[in-house]
């Protein structure tokens, strides 16, 4: 793992981290701060699933795949050109990912607390680590879309 990509990463976790600890010693479990009403409040809660709550207490087999996926990222790493764009991304994933990880395996939950409502939908409540990962992940679909997925090949100006 190249230097800025770990910087990236450890960043994240650390922010990830500390907000979780921020959380938890100001608000009680359950308990909700609104900060726009009908729009966005911070909602400490405890997740024992994936995404969406899927996966619901099955936190072994959350483990695992989450550090099954931490194998695969890196093995991407390798394969991507190397850049600003891709460096960030993968160090938002591994970040995001670690975070999480780190939460399942100390408590076998993990802590979210952004809560959302647009046009009505209850979205489902995340934190920083699944912040992290979504915009890595846009951010290397992105690298996809323009021919950055394979080292040293510049497919996005071939004409």
């Amino acid at each position: 793992m190249n230097r800025k990509i770990l910087i990236v990463a450890i960043s994240t976790l650390l922010i990830d981290q500390i907000s979780k600890v921020m959380i938890e010693t100001f608000l009680k479990l359950n308990e909700e701060w609104i900060i726009i009403k009908n729009f966005f409040s911070i909602h400490y809660i405890n997740n024992y699933g994936a995404a969406w709550s899927i996966l619901n207490n099955k936190i072994s087999f959350i483990i695992i795949i989450s550090i099954l996926a931490l194998i695969i990222i890196y093995r991407f790493m390798y394969l991507f050109q190397e850049n600003k764009r891709n460096n960030i991304a993968f160090g938002l994933i591994v970040g995001g990912l670690v975070g999480n990880l780190i939460d399942r395996w100390l408590f076998g939950y993990v802590r979210d607390f952004f809560d959302f409502q647009i046009l009505k939908y209850d979205y489902p409540i995340f934190n920083i680590a699944d912040i992290g990962i979504v915009v890595g992940v846009v951010l290397l679909l992105y690298a996809v879309w323009k021919g950055e997925d394979h080292r040293g090949k510049d497919h996005g100006n071939e004409k």
